[in-house]
């Protein structure tokens, strides 16, 4: 039997270089998102990516929506941080911005105190007010890289609530500050070429690298099969998946039946004749996606196709997301008392979004950028479903 009760000079030696080279090879990333987490996609593609490359990633952001499975299974490697929710004030909206300003700088500082040290920390923008700012200042003094990967300006959607044309204190500070710490990263990350030029003649900031969202592997089209499972699992909470009358069980070798489709005891699935058109659009019901346009377009096919039934389907138009109008919108719709045109307004789990994307036959995107630079991600993902997009007056 060996013992050993002290290393030699050779060995502690060895050792030490060893600590010493992997402390200098650690490979420790931070995202931050001073959002839900869950509804920010590019940002956990980019955490899912850094988890691939065996990285160890913290994750820094509210976590309102269950995040992508990756994420959650990634054990020890993969850490969220979730900061501590704005309380409710009965504040000015004046004082409101400012009481959120502080509280979450403080809720953001206490979280980067408890992360592990990383190479480099990521940060969407925006919102870029108090994030810029912190994250620049802990990246100074942890000599940490700084990089931003800006989806659209802060000032800018400042200024969708002001009647000022972005000209008030607020928006011109949001501004400064987007412009002075935003040009002290040590990289930058971009989606669109238009914002690209924007950052470099506008804002001086150089260089930027263009990086095109694109679907992740679970956007994907899918069998006629799949679809019916969904309508089936969709149908217990939802009666617009179910068949106005089950006559069709009757019928010889029909054992399941949904508004839209058929299954047959042999195990084909087929589409029913005549079936309803489903139509979808996911939001944040937020002031860039203004949804009185579709409730109007759905208004007008509603009286075209009433008059003419023989040449139009009914249609289910499926909203799904979360956000601050939504219940202004729910309260309409609650009231319309339609006979071909029905809306329902769903969250959907994880592994459903992707399948009723495929699933439908058209996907509609009402959003328009604050800063007409960014691109929605959204369509990224319903080109990756198959799913045809109709877009209204965007760039």
């Amino acid at each position: 039997m060996l013992t050993f009760t002290k290393l030699d000079n050779k060995c502690y030696t060895f050792l030490r270089h060893k600590m010493v080279e992997m402390q200098i090879c650690r490979r420790n990333a931070c995202i931050v998102v001073l959002g839900d987490i869950g509804r920010s996609p590019r940002m956990q593609y980019h955490a899912a990516s850094l988890l691939e490359e065996n990285f160890n990633v913290d994750i820094i952001g509210y976590n309102e929506t269950r995040p992508l499975n990756a994420l959650i299974n990634g054990q020890r490697k993969c850490k969220i941080h979730e900061l501590s929710s704005v309380p409710v004030t009965n504040l000015t909206n004046k004082l409101k911005l400012i009481f959120k300003t502080i509280w979450q700088t403080l809720s953001l500082l206490i979280a980067l105190i408890s992360i592990r040290r990383p190479n480099f920390l990521l940060v969407q923008n925006p919102p870029g007010v108090p994030t810029l700012i912190v994250c620049y200042l802990y990246c100074t003094l942890t000599r940490t890289k700084f990089i931003i990967d800006w989806h659209n300006y802060t000032y800018t959607i400042l200024a969708l609530g002001n009647n000022n044309g972005g000209k008030g204190y607020f928006c011109r500070l949001a501004k400064w500050i987007e412009r002075t710490f935003g040009s002290k990263a040590n990289a930058h990350f971009c989606v669109t070429k238009a914002m690209h030029q924007d950052l470099l003649q506008n804002w001086n900031i150089c260089p930027t690298v263009v990086l095109y969202d694109r679907p992740p592997a679970q956007f994907h089209p899918i069998e006629l099969t799949q679809k019916h499972e969904l309508f089936m699992k969709l149908s217990k909470d939802y009666p617009q998946f179910l068949p106005k009358c089950y006559s069709d069980l009757k019928e010889s070798g029909v054992i399941e039946t949904t508004a839209l489709t058929q299954k047959l005891i042999n195990g084909n699935v087929s589409y029913k004749p005549k079936r309803m058109a489903i139509v979808v659009s996911s939001t944040s019901w937020t002031p860039d996606e203004d949804f009185g346009i579709l409730l109007k377009a759905l208004e007008e096919y509603e009286s075209t196709a009433t008059s003419r039934p023989n040449n139009f389907p009914a249609l289910l138009c499926i909203i799904t997301g979360k956000g601050p109008q939504k219940e202004d919108y729910v309260t309409q719709i609650t009231k319309l008392k339609w006979s071909k045109v029905s809306i329902i307004t769903p969250w959907l789990d994880v592994e459903d979004y992707p399948r009723i994307l495929a699933a439908a036959d058209l996907g509609v995107c009402l959003h328009w950028s604050s800063s007409g630079l960014d691109l929605p991600m959204k369509v990224v993902d319903m080109f990756g479903s198959g799913l045809p997009v109709c877009a209204y007056n965007f760039k």
